[in-house]
Formats: C-alpha cells, sequence, structure tokens
C-alpha cells in the first residue's frame, strides 16, 4: 500500500515543508489563477483601505462607496478627514450583497415557476422587448 502524503513545499535542495491542508487549498487556487492569467493579490484580513481602495476591490464608484460607508452598510473609521475601511469589513459586505443578489435571482425564479413561465411549449413564439439605442 501506498502511504498517504502531506502537502508540501519543496525547495530546489529538497527539503520540505508540510502544509496545512487549508493552506494548500490557497496555494492551489492562486496556481490555478495565475495560471489563466488572473492577477492574485495576498493581504491579510486586518488591512486597512481607502475609500478608492474598498470601490475598487468591490468594483464600484468612490461616491458609491461613500453612500455604502454612510448609510452603515460598511463599517468604517475616520480618524481625520479620511475615511479608513477594514478589508475584512468590505469582504464581508461583498459576501452580504452576493448572497442578497442570489436570494433575488432564486425568488424571481419561484415566482416564474409559480406563474408557469417555464412551462411553455419549446415552440411557442414570443417577443423580445426592443433595445433602447444606447447613443441616444
Amino acid at each position: 500500500m501506498i502511504p498517504l502524503l502531506s502537502p508540501a513545499l519543496v525547495d530546489p535542495d529538497g527539503t520540505h515543508l508540510e502544509l496545512p491542508p487549508e493552506v494548500f487549498e490557497v496555494l492551489r487556487d492562486v496556481v490555478q489563477a495565475m495560471s489563466q492569467g488572473l492577477a492574485i493579490t495576498i493581504v491579510p484580513h486586518h488591512t486597512v483601505l481607502t475609500t478608492s481602495g474598498a470601490a475598487q476591490l468591490l468594483g464600484v464608484s468612490r461616491p458609491t462607496l461613500v453612500r455604502l460607508l454612510e448609510a452603515g452598510e460598511i463599517p468604517y473609521e475616520q480618524p481625520n478627514r479620511h475615511r479608513r475601511i477594514m478589508l475584512a469589513d468590505v469582504l464581508a459586505y461583498q459576501d452580504r450583497a452576493r448572497r442578497a443578489r442570489a436570494a433575488g435571482l432564486d425568488e424571481m425564479v419561484r415566482a416564474g415557476e409559480d406563474d408557469g413561465l417555464y412551462d411553455l411549449p419549446l415552440d411557442t413564439p414570443f417577443e423580445r422587448r426592443p433595445v433602447e439605442d444606447e447613443q441616444s
């Protein structure tokens, strides 16, 4: 029987550094993302972000982020003129927003099923609403 090996980093000189399974999973994800040409940033959760950095991470404008902060959606500190946001709080908001969007989509599907929208025969004609010209 072949013994099970623990995940490890191996130095060029052959030195093995055993890795906890959680660290192995993170490194595997990093290698996979990098092989697809994606950029990777690894930072501790206690990292403090500026409003610009937090907005960039969330993919929203800085004014939108400021509205989220002022609405109490994301905690922040303002020791002087500049707001400071903990990365962990931004990630928590991102997760809550993702879950809320998924729940909304699930509810839309349930409502469509209840209304019989998915019961139409495949050959039923339908019309798409016209898309307005984006340049107008």
